[in-house]
């Protein structure tokens, strides 16, 4: 109820500044209805500022209207076989070290500087770019030519970027993943959306440890991508995209994890009385969540808690969708995760960086030891 004040608070005090046109397109009048599915095969047609409403309420959705294959439709080609135990200890703990909250809080800052990023605005574009700018230039300092990046047009303005390591044996592909856009659910063509935590904390924890592989001189045995997913905010349109076409191209995906909302951390003093990582459960690979627990252990200095996210709740339900294994793991269990998000409050200030740094270090052991695993 609170958000629908608000909404016709912000809504009366902009029409008076706009003309009727630009207040319409900012409520969404033009935006066609979209065919959302809320669990797996309950679909139905919803208006913009539906699917909006459906957002505030905290129901979770994948947008199927340009992507209509059912989820669990295509199963994973074979079960993936993950490793029992750790193999690289000591050179992973070693590459933590280079690991900067310095860097974090940096790049996040100038991130969060965009007015939005929203995957339709032209900020949403111009921070895309930048991103891209940011991982070009990590790929040129570390003099590396066995790096590719491809920036991923899409249907909207904004792009995805994927940096990829390619594998010295084989094109097996394990996936790192976050998604770079933000949205305010008042007005999204309208009002700022700084999206400190989300999903900024998740892109910038992912390009932190791609720039520490980088300059480590890491040449993974497996091919290692570096995911930043345009439009998730929206349906997860940008990681469909990537995965549809992964899926058309026979490419093999042994892993994905997924990282949004890495930074906010007073939720888990508030309910556990100390810092956690929550690993998600529900609508993911076991095989790989419990790897996920094992790198966890091995190489996070706090522990994980296990938890619920729903259906379609980030990226990871993309690549399941298609039929490859994913894994999710947020900042905390959700019911007292980052209540800031989606508004022109989340910022910086909210967040920890000693906690962000976590994540980064589960991330940095994902794509070292699955980089050289065997999977047999």
């Amino acid at each position: 109820m609170k958000s629908v004040i608000a909404l016709a608070f912000v809504c009366g005090a902009f029409a008076g500044s706009f003309e009727p046109a630009v207040v319409q397109q900012a409520m969404g009048a033009s935006e066609p209805d979209r065919i959302l599915e809320t669990a797996p095969g309950v679909r139905k047609s919803y208006t913009f500022n539906e699917m909006l409403a459906l957002k505030r309420d905290g129901v979770t959705f994948m947008d199927v209207t340009d992507f209509p294959l059912e989820f669990g439709s295509l199963n994973v080609a074979a079960d993936v076989n993950y490793p029992s135990k750790v193999y690289y200890k000591e050179m992973i703990q070693e590459l933590s070290g280079n690991l900067s909250k310095a860097e974090l809080e940096s790049t996040l800052t100038k991130l969060t500087s965009f007015y939005t990023r929203y995957c339709k605005s032209e900020t949403g574009l111009e921070s895309s770019l930048w991103l891209r700018d940011q991982v070009a230039d990590i790929v040129s300092q570390s003099a590396r030519d066995d790096i590719d990046i491809e920036l991923v047009d899409h249907d909207w303005p904004q792009k995805s970027l994927v940096a990829r390591f390619r594998g010295s044996k084989t094109t097996d592909t394990v996936v790192v993943g976050a998604h770079q856009d933000s949205i305010n659910l008042l007005l999204p063509n309208i009002l700022p959306a700084p999206g400190a935590d989300d999903d900024g904390s998740g892109t910038v924890t992912t390009l932190e440890v791609f720039r520490v592989l980088a300059y480590s001189g890491y040449e993974p045995e497996n091919t290692v991508e570096f995911h930043w997913y345009s439009a998730e905010e929206v349906g997860l349109w940008g990681s469909q995209d990537i995965f549809e076409r992964y899926s058309k191209e026979d490419r093999v995906v042994k892993a994905m994890l997924q990282q949004d909302m890495t930074g906010y951390s007073a939720g888990n003093f508030e309910s556990l009385g100390h810092d956690a990582l929550s690993v998600i459960t529900d609508f993911v690979d076991e095989r790989l969540t419990n790897y996920i627990k094992l790198l966890i252990d091995n190489y996070c200095d706090i522990p994980y808690v296990e938890s619920t996210c729903g259906y379609a709740c980030s990226d990871h339900a993309s690549a399941s969708k298609f039929g490859y294994p994913s894994a999710f793991v947020i900042e905390s269990a959700l019911d007292t995760s980052d209540k800031y998000i989606h508004s022109i409050n989340d910022k910086i200030e909210h967040l920890s960086f000693d906690h962000m740094l976590q994540h980064a270090k589960l991330t940095l052991s994902y794509a070292f030891e699955l980089g050289f695993a065997s999977f047999d």
